[in-house]
């Protein structure tokens, strides 16, 4: 299948599905050409306008990676990536995560991330590193072809027969002569792709989105300057959500600099919000990763994540409030810490204690009331059991030293065993696995969750070794 459409003299290939390619076709092939070459060959008229807001509607989607998003015709979505990446893992996990996502979706797409504009695109098309480590981009792009630097064809071929066909050959060339016989723009974009040009992108912002913008006629450099800002721009944004009935659950405040490029901040929240005093403080927080360069022009809050949020009933001199409010906490450690490191515990519904507790948000609801007061655990339970040297007698006695990370401890108190039988239904190997936890005390005070695999009589049931789990 191909779609067609009119450069102006005659009908062309403007795109070929994959099985169209694999036969020779090509965008801005004559069609007559291809039907010549694919008789029945499926046709369907070219939608620019279609595509272009589907492109738009791409880049909107990927604000969930970073603020700042922009599409590039045809076929082409920026991400700045700038202090986002560690919230997925790395550079490499987000790049992951964002292809599955649009694969799953039925799109086909390759990424990259790199210092520059120019080199990300040029890497995702014609590299095979994903990643380009900072300050490698002159190395990495050395061995691409010079339409990488997204040069008209006429260009990318006139430099071929010069025997120019590499960028790494471009870069060592004089420069002079370069400009005199192929104009500006083949520098400015090997400039941009280098870094030595900064190449601003104009960032899509949701259509729906609530959003306020402040230019300053004189640009602003302290962050006192930025904080008055964001006490005004959250008040306007939370009376407009408040107006619609909703709350934000991620805000993005975007810096317009004097020398046109953008910086952005991102805060997320546990639940939908509309305090004002409270997200503008959040935002105040971030400020230090600001760079206002030479002065910052104009300042955008955007709601980029917003639900739905309906009235509460707050504490009166006659209503007692149900349960105190730790969103706000909640939120500021979110924001400092990063996401994945505030969370709560739930219990699970399985004998083995490494099985037994999931991490859910911090304010998530739901899930059993706790675990039993009869059967004690430990504050800090290890996401392993760790191997420990221990001195006992067999079978029922609790152990009257162990070794820990080569410091000995001498136990001065103990209360156990409390068996724990595997799960046979989930491996066949735990059917007869036994494990006996001691809850011990050493001579300094210091609490431990022990146990030793096996019953001390059935060898099938472990080998004896004895394994520190926890901590009181």
């Amino acid at each position: 299948m191909v779609t067609r459409a009119h450069d102006g003299r005659r009908l062309i290939v403007a795109a070929a599905d994959a099985a169209a390619l694999r036969l020779g076709l090509h965008p801005d092939m004559p069609l007559a050409h291809a039907q010549a070459l694919v008789p029945g060959l499926h046709i369907a008229d070219a939608d620019p306008t279609g595509d272009a807001d589907a492109l738009d509607d791409l880049a909107a989607w990927c604000l969930r990676y970073a603020p700042l998003t922009a599409a590039d015709a045809p076929d082409n979505v920026w991400i700045d990536a700038a202090g986002c990446a560690h919230l997925f893992g790395g550079e490499a996990a987000m790049l992951a995560d964002l292809t599955a996502r649009l694969a799953r979706a039925g799109i086909a797409a390759r990424a990259a991330i790199a210092d520059t504009p120019g080199a990300a695109h040029a890497m995702a098309r014609h590299g095979g590193e994903a990643v380009v480590l900072q300050g490698a981009v002159t190395e990495a792009l050395a061995p691409l072809p010079v339409s990488a630097l997204r040069l008209e064809s006429d260009t990318a071929a006139a430099l071929r027969t010069l025997g120019l066909e590499r960028i790494g050959q471009l870069t060592a060339a004089p420069r002079g002569p370069l400009a005199r016989r192929f104009g500006a723009m083949l520098l400015t974009r090997l400039d941009q792709a280098l870094g030595r040009v900064m190449e601003p992108i104009t960032p899509v912002v949701p259509r729906a989105a609530v959003q306020r913008r402040l230019g300053f006629v004189e640009p602003l450099l302290t962050a006192e300057a930025f904080a008055t800002v964001i006490d005004t721009l959250t008040e306007t944004v939370c009376a407009a959500l408040d107006r619609a009935g909703l709350g934000a659950r991620r805000l993005d405040l975007v810096f317009e600099r004097v020398d046109a490029t953008m910086q952005a901040i991102r805060i997320g929240l546990s639940r939908p919000a509309r305090a004002p005093r409270h997200l503008a403080r959040l935002l105040v927080e971030q400020l230090e990763t600001v760079d206002p360069g030479l002065g910052i022009e104009a300042i955008r809050l955007v709601v980029s994540l917003a639900e739905t949020l309906a009235p509460v009933q707050t504490g009166t001199a006659l209503i007692e409030a149900d349960d105190p409010d730790i969103g706000a906490l909640v939120d500021h450690l979110r924001n400092r810490f990063g996401a994945a490191r505030v969370y709560r515990a739930l219990p699970v519904e399985s004998d083995v204690p490494e099985r037994s507790v999931r991490r859910v948000p911090a304010l998530a609801s739901g899930g059993p009331a706790g675990w039993p007061d009869d059967l004690p655990r430990p504050a800090r339970l290890l996401a392993r059991p760790q191997r420990i040297h221990a001195l006992s007698v067999l079978p029922d006695h609790p152990p009257a030293a162990f070794v820990w990370r080569r410091v000995r401890h001498r136990i001065r108190r103990a209360d156990g065993p409390e068996r724990i039988s595997g799960e046979w239904w989930r491996r066949d190997r735990e059917a007869m696995a036994v494990r006996d936890y001691w809850a011990v005390e050493d001579e300094a005070g210091r609490r431990f969750w022990l146990y030793r695999s096996g019953d001390g009589v059935d060898p099938a049931s472990g080998d004896l070794s004895w394994y520190v789990h926890g901590m009181f």
